[in-house]
């Protein structure tokens, strides 16, 4: 099992960082290497190391790694033996052979450039999802990460999702080949539900409401949350009200009604109707604004451990609990009476010495919200602290629920 801190990083920001087998340092990262699959995004399968005083390059297995932090890369192999770098034929060296490549439109016109690839980390395994040619990505790779992340914000919108990638050519390599792009119908219920929303704001009404029909059921859910309200109140009118109501029983209650309250009142009662039956007086008092209790919006389904848990076990049953948990950025350390004693992030769980327990390594100086505050102070709360969730405890401390920012930051507060 491998543990990484983002899930969404850039090929820049990994390269250069140092590589331990287990706890001894044995050089730097190269490159990674990409397999294509057919009609899919390339998965990472090997890391490419780069050794100190003329020792020959190894190229790891992704299988064999087990922790991707901010500064490190850690392999669970315990010798180099075996690991020599002698790459297969069909072995794509992602920084070599893309970085700097032109990317060349359907008829071979050159657009852009390739300045760096987005990587995404899920199950387990390591996707290249994007080749991004913001000019400004190239300061990242010359030290200046900041300047290149302030820079880049002003060049929005210059990035391009792998699935609009041709197959990459059989002669690539560090000299030749260019990256090709091949847009197509076929690939829209695999484009990111923020790039569907940018398309269908961009079309017209009857082109709109053609385009998200095509859509799976959970993409086209993940896609009403992020369209506009205008977009929003058209796509719905569009629909049955039992569609609909399908989609947005895939959301929060508070997203829910976030949704809900761009419609007329009579549309959303309609709908709120077929909402499943546990969350639909949630949902209407979040709509009607008669009770923005903060309490509303909480969940009990957050990872709490006792202070005198290691670390290990934390680590190696997380990706076991995470799953049915809404909130997995903190574990809560509390006592056998619930009452909040501590709160560890989990990168700094990650970081951590695995012999240490909670209460060693946690945040003991809290920040929490009291039940009878409202959505208001739970807003300003996380635009002050920037944190990704904040625990409910009452005067005695017990922890009485946790607030996403995620199921808040779709939702308007009532104006004063």
């Amino acid at each position: 099992m491998v543990t990484v801190l983002d899930r969404e990083f850039f090929l820049s920001e990994i390269v250069g960082r140092r590589i331990y087998l287990k706890s001894h340092s044995i050089g730097k990262l190269k490159d990674l290497v990409i397999q294509e699959n057919a009609g899919k995004i390339p998965e990472v399968t090997h890391l490419l190391v780069h050794r100190p005083f003329g020792d020959p390059r190894l190229l790891i297995p992704w299988d064999k790694i087990t922790l991707i932090s901010n500064t490190e890369i850690v392999s669970e192999i315990a010798t180099t033996e075996g690991y020599e770098l002698n790459p297969l034929d069909n072995h794509i060296f992602l920084k070599d052979y893309i970085l700097d490549k032109k990317i060349l439109d359907m008829d071979g016109h050159e657009v852009e450039v390739v300045y760096d690839v987005k990587l995404l980390f899920q199950n387990e395994r390591l996707f290249v999802s994007e080749v991004d040619f913001n000019r400004f990505r190239i300061l990242r790779r010359m030290g200046f990460k900041k300047l290149a992340n302030y820079l880049a914000k002003y060049k929005e919108g210059s990035s391009i999702s792998w699935l609009y990638v041709q197959p990459l050519p059989e002669t690539i390599g560090s000299f030749q080949g260019n990256v090709k792009l091949n847009v197509l119908k076929e690939n829209i219920n695999d484009i990111h539900p923020v790039d569907l929303a940018d398309i269908l704001e961009e079309l017209e009404g009857n082109q709109r409401i053609a385009v998200f029909n095509e859509l799976e059921p959970e993409l086209a859910s993940d896609t009403l949350e992020e369209v506009e309200p205008r977009v929003q109140r058209e796509l719905i009118r569009s629909m049955e009200k039992e569609r609909a109501a399908g989609l947005i029983n895939e959301m929060s209650p508070a997203q829910v009604a976030g949704i809900l309250s761009v419609l007329p009142a009579a549309e959303a009662d309609e709908i709120i109707e077929f909402v499943d039956h546990e969350s639909k007086q949630r949902v209407q008092q979040i709509i009607d604004q008669n009770d923005e209790n903060i309490m509303l919006y909480s969940t009990q389904k957050v990872i709490k451990r006792p202070v005198e848990t290691i670390v290990r076990d934390v680590i190696d049953n997380y990706r076991e609990v995470a799953g049915d948990m809404d909130v997995i950025m903190y574990v809560y350390v509390v006592n056998a009476d619930n009452l909040l004693q501590g709160v560890v992030d989990i990168r700094e769980l990650i970081a951590a010495d695995p012999d240490e327990s909670l209460g060693e390594i946690m945040t003991d100086s809290l920040i929490a919200l009291n039940p009878d505050d409202t959505l208001h102070d739970a807003v300003d709360m996380f635009s002050r602290y920037s944190f990704r969730a904040i625990p409910i405890t009452d005067d005695e401390e017990h922890l009485l629920g946790v607030v996403s920012f995620h199921d808040i930051k779709g939702v308007k507060p009532r104006l004063d």
